[in-house]
């Protein structure tokens, strides 16, 4: 394990999150070399702030997390095996993001 908290696990091959389905709140696990980007931007209206759970637009698919709007990044990650993006939230966004930076999945906005 390298990082965990209430929203996500990532460990050195993989990443799970938490209450991904709806209705159900399962996990879902999503392995590191099926992601093609991660790229992080400042929660608005427009990119989710509001988005506690599901999907507005059937692009991007955001698991649930009920202190969203609270939150100061949003990342949204592009998957190499299917065309529904994820965008998600974590309790600590600065290690987050450091920790995506040094596996080589971060992109600039």
């Amino acid at each position: 394990m390298i990082y965990q908290d209430d929203l996500i696990l990532i460990t050195d091959d993989k990443i799970i999150f938490e209450h991904y389905y709806f209705p159900t709140g399962k996990k879902k696990t999503v392995q590191l070399d099926d992601i093609e980007w991660i790229k992080v931007k400042q929660p608005t209206i427009k990119n989710g702030k509001w988005r506690i759970h599901g999907t507005g637009n059937f692009k991007t698919w955001f698991p649930r997390d009920k202190k969203r709007p609270k939150r100061d990044k949003i990342f949204f990650a592009k998957l190499r095996s299917q065309r529904v993006d994820i965008g998600f939230t974590v309790e600590d966004a600065d290690q987050v993001e450091m920790i995506f930076k040094e596996k080589n999945l971060m992109i600039s906005k």
